[in-house]
């Protein structure tokens, strides 16, 4: 984001004034209300020692004095460092002891014994946010770390499928191509609101609330995902699009919804994750919406690549597999892992992808995929996910398509698991069709052994009511790992 780009996400805040900017429980909080409470910030920051443009940590919660934050430090130019509030106190505190910030903001509810200590021992001055403002936290009241002010930005949060969260540094010049990654450079203050409701502390979540704030857009900020307050922002506000994850596609196709309450979407963009064919076959036929697949990363603070509208209508009966083409602004290639050799049209290898804006060098993904001659591009799995079985490579995205073909399969996860022998082998958990009866786990096996070879026939299945997952909707490849029993 370039300075320019900075003093005009600060002016268009301040340009909401009595204008309605965020709704949050049902009531609108105006421009006014949002910039006084980034000015409480602000005020208990300094009253504290904090510099001007000092990098901050936040306990971020899905709440609108959270919103307003993050939208006032960056409009001040600070660094804002996440920090995940859904851990326990005693995980919260050792991320505030290992980021040793000027300032940590929290909720009330976050400011529990563990973390005032944490804070106090790291030298970080304690403000707690709610709706009544901003106030110091007593002990921690006064800063002892020494920085130097930087350029604005955040440092967003993996999902954490894989292993414990990592920050990814997203400078506050990239977050302008976050904004062109959501609206496409189309999208309007008098649009439809802005649908907030992923995860304040990860990409997605910033993208929304950065991409609804720059354009001066109103918000909808949602604590968490429900399907009945997903559709009632859609049929309230008459919203014309909406990202959602894979997760949510399958939820709103369970829900058995009036298709007139979401007559107003033109499409809805899935991403974050694959999304199962026949799910996607089954949501547009029961609401005449057009799915559209999109495939991006933190690291590019967005989408790398996205179907269109005009895409959908003309290749999206022939290539329903695929996300889709390269955005404008971005280059994509299909590499050798082991050569770096730049493969043909339909070959899969590791995605590099290059975005001016971001870096001027290739970036390197761990994803496997492959592009046609088209330019369209089908991913295929994660090459770090890959499970190695005495030498057998195994995609856990391909077991896992197997499963979900049963027809009391709602969701499936293969994960790779220790084994003494062979270093790792494949395990899988199934989620059920509720109401449905129980599939066998002999039965899914026996699937799995008549349509892949025989290595890649998991250990074990086991048949859950529902597959753990994070805030983002994901599943969490640590928890069902967890399920392994040999």
């Amino acid at each position: 984001m370039t300075e320019s780009f900075t003093e005009t996400f600060a002016a268009r805040v301040t340009g909401y004034a009595d204008r309605p900017c965020i709704e949050f429980g049902g009531h609108w909080y105006t421009g006014t209300e949002v910039t006084a409470m980034a000015a409480a910030v602000e005020a208990a920051l300094g009253s504290a020692g904090v510099s001007a443009g000092a990098p901050i940590g936040l306990v971020v919660r899905n709440r609108w004095p959270h919103a307003a934050a993050i939208i006032g430090l960056l409009a001040a130019r600070r660094w804002v460092s996440m920090i995940y509030s859904f851990q326990s106190p005693a995980a919260i505190a050792a991320d505030i002891a290992k980021l040793r910030l000027p300032a940590v903001l929290a909720d009330d509810e976050d400011w529990t014994a563990p973390v005032v200590a944490a804070a106090a021992a790291a030298g970080s001055a304690g403000v707690r946010i709610s709706v009544s403002g901003a106030q110091l936290v007593e002990g921690v009241a006064r800063s002892h770390v020494d920085t130097v002010a930087g350029r604005s930005g955040v440092h967003v949060l993996t999902s954490g499928t894989t292993g414990p969260p990592t920050r990814q540094a997203i400078a506050a010049r990239v977050l302008e191509r976050a904004v062109y990654s959501v609206t496409g450079g189309q999208a309007r203050a008098d649009d439809p609101p802005e649908l907030v409701y992923w995860p304040l502390g990860g990409i997605g979540g910033v993208c929304q609330l950065v991409t609804g704030a720059y354009i001066g857009k109103r918000m909808v900020l949602l604590e968490k995902f429900s399907v009945q307050e997903w559709v009632r922002v859609v049929k309230t506000y008459r919203l014309q699009r909406a990202g959602v994850q894979p997760t949510v596609v399958r939820m709103l196709l369970d829900a058995d919804l009036d298709p007139a309450d979401l007559a107003s979407l033109q499409f809805i963009v899935s991403a974050s994750g694959p999304l199962d064919p026949q799910v996607r076959d089954a949501f547009e036929g029961r609401y005449r919406i057009p799915v559209l697949l999109a495939y991006g990363a933190t690291e590019f603070a967005g989408s790398v690549c996205a179907w269109t509208p005009e895409l959908y209508r003309e290749f999206g009966a022939a290539k329903r597999l695929s996300s889709g083409k390269a955005l404008p602004d971005t280059e994509v290639r299909i590499i050798d892992a082991d050569t770096g050799e730049q493969l043909q049209a339909g070959r899969q290898g590791l995605l590099e992808a290059r975005i001016a804006s971001i870096n001027p060098d290739w970036i390197r993904t761990t994803d496997i995929a492959s592009m046609d001659s088209d330019g369209f591009i089908t991913l295929h799995g994660r090459a770090d996910g890959a499970i190695n079985r005495g030498g057998f490579k195994i995609l856990p995205e391909t077991v896992r398509r197997v499963l979900v073909d049963h027809p009391g399969v709602r969701d499936a996860c293969v994960v790779g698991v220790p084994d003494a022998r062979l270093g790792q082998v494949p395990f899988a958990a199934v989620e059920v069709i509720p109401g449905a009866p129980a599939p066998d786990p002999a039965a899914l096996l026996d699937l799995v052994r008549e349509t892949l070879p025989h290595h890649s026939v998991p250990v074990r299945v086991v048949v859950v009511d529902a597959l753990p997952r994070n805030p983002a909707l994901k599943v969490s490849l640590r928890d069902v790992a967890a399920l392994y029993r040999p």
